[in-house]
């Protein structure tokens, strides 16, 4: 690698620099006509850039445009951001907690008022359990995960489910079932812990990589930042995806990386269809892999979006060599493909009851269905449920096994069937109508996988 010297700041220094001039946030809707402007100038902190692009993406905002400065001791960012419905951003209370969290009250946890996030931790979301899985996917092994636990008397409170490259990763909170309080008998988290390995070491008989593993989680790790992180340790960007579930040469991610010699940058280009959460995907894989992002242009040009990274290693080296250069390239486009799912959401709503996960995956294993992603959580008394389906060998759910699914569940909770891009010729891209869904139906949904503010009863 080439190496660039780095300024040196004493930390002492730093922190007086911050206290002399704290962090300042701006939300200004008079500039531009069609989105919020949201200015944030603070001091400059290793994953600061990560920080900010966190909490604009929990709160559920399209990022149109963005221009991130970060070289030196200070860092200048601008996002241009709308809501769900392409709306400015006007409601006064979230205006009021975008100010504090990313201005000067921001660092002081206690002076601010959590909003309903999502983070890993039995700290983080109440009296749960976090468990993590991580192994070989196959069909029906969501709705084996969940009959054991419902068999141990673990209730599924909420839960976020990824699969990528015939690997899944898994974040569950549970409970017991009668007390609803966090399990801390380690005899008998260890008969799950066991049970839940075995699943998962089944599923690794007929495969060269590793063996399923399962861990209970004591962090406070964003919930999609630790699923990347876990998808990333198991090496899902590696090899490649099986004929049938591999993207479409139009969806392919364009990703090159190109070095600035003379300002001792490496440059990566990002070119693929827009989504939400994307700059999140891309900004939360460099930050883990140890780069560091200096300056950034982001922008979306209707279904596509375009982002230029001038990024170092945490070292102050370049990407200098073809290798490293490969395997970023391969990661980044792994921590794209992760959240894509082409194919059919089922959302179900029900009063929630205990073994209602178990039950709901069992229908769709026995109606020949595979969950390519899902997310689970419990709101009051309500549980909602959002999957993304495939069949079992990955090819888009057909009409008759939809009608069959609403005639088993649908006298016993709501079912709402939605077609996403990919799902097949003519597929309607889901809520919306007309020409939104048309362009939709071109590559890659660009709205959010948003399941009611995920954890709003745990944090409340």
């Amino acid at each position: 690698m080439a190496r660039v010297c780095w300024p040196y700041f004493d930390p002492e220094y730093e922190n007086m620099s911050n206290r002399i001039n704290p962090p300042r946030v701006s939300v200004d809707n008079v500039t531009c006509q069609n989105s919020t402007l949201i200015k944030v100038d603070s001091m400059n902190k290793p994953g600061i850039l990560l920080e900010v692009v966190q909490i604009l993406t929990d709160l559920d905002f399209i990022i149109t445009k963005a221009y991130i400065s970060s070289d030196g001791g200070w860092f200048m960012d601008v996002f241009h951001v709308t809501d769900q419905q392409g709306n400015k951003i006007t409601d006064t209370r979230t205006i009021d907690y975008i100010e504090k969290v990313l201005g000067p009250k921001g660092g002081a946890k206690e002076q601010v008022t959590p909003w309903p996030g999502k983070r890993v931790g039995v700290h983080s979301i109440g009296d749960h359990t976090a468990i993590e899985l991580i192994g070989r996917d196959r069909p029906g092994l969501l709705s084996e995960i969940s009959a054991i636990l419902a068999n141990l008397h673990f209730n599924v409170a909420a839960a976020e489910v990824w699969t990528h490259n015939r690997r899944i990763a898994c974040v569950l909170y549970v409970n017991d079932d009668t007390t609803s309080r966090a399990v801390d008998d380690p005899t008998r988290l260890s008969v799950m812990e066991e049970q839940l390995k075995n699943i998962l070491r089944g599923c690794e008989e007929d495969d060269d990589g590793g063996v399923g593993r399962t861990s209970f989680s004591m962090g406070f790790t964003h919930t999609d930042r630790r699923l990347h992180q876990m998808l990333f340790a198991d090496r899902d960007y590696e090899g490649s995806e099986k004929a049938d579930c591999a993207p479409a040469p139009t969806l392919k991610p364009q990703i090159t990386i190109e070095s600035c010699q003379e300002k001792g940058y490496s440059v990566v280009s990002v070119c693929c269809k827009d989504r939400a959460k994307l700059l999140f995907d891309i900004v939360c894989t460099l930050t883990d892999m140890q780069y560091v992002v200096f300056h950034a242009t982001i922008s979306s040009d209707g279904p596509n979006a375009s982002q230029e990274y001038y990024i170092r290693h945490m070292d102050g080296c370049i990407l200098d060599t073809e290798g490293e250069k490969e395997r970023v390239i391969k990661c980044l486009e792994a921590a794209i493909r992760r959240r894509i799912s082409e194919g059919v959401s089922l959302e179900l709503c029900a009063k929630d009851r205990v073994g209602l996960l178990s039950e709901v995956t069992r229908v769709l294993r026995e109606n020949g269905l595979s969950v390519t992603r899902a997310g689970v959580s419990t709101i009051g008394e309500q549980a909602m449920n959002v999957f993304y389906v495939r069949d079992a060998s990955g090819n888009p759910v057909d009409t008759k096994t939809v009608e069959a699914l609403r005639k088993e569940i649908g006298h016993r909770m709501l079912l709402n069937v939605k077609k996403t891009p990919g799902a097949g010729s003519g597929g309607g891209g889901g809520s919306g109508g007309g020409a939104k869904d048309q362009q939709a139906n071109k590559g890659w949904a660009k709205t959010s996988f948003f399941f009611g503010n995920l954890f709003d009863k745990f944090l409340a």
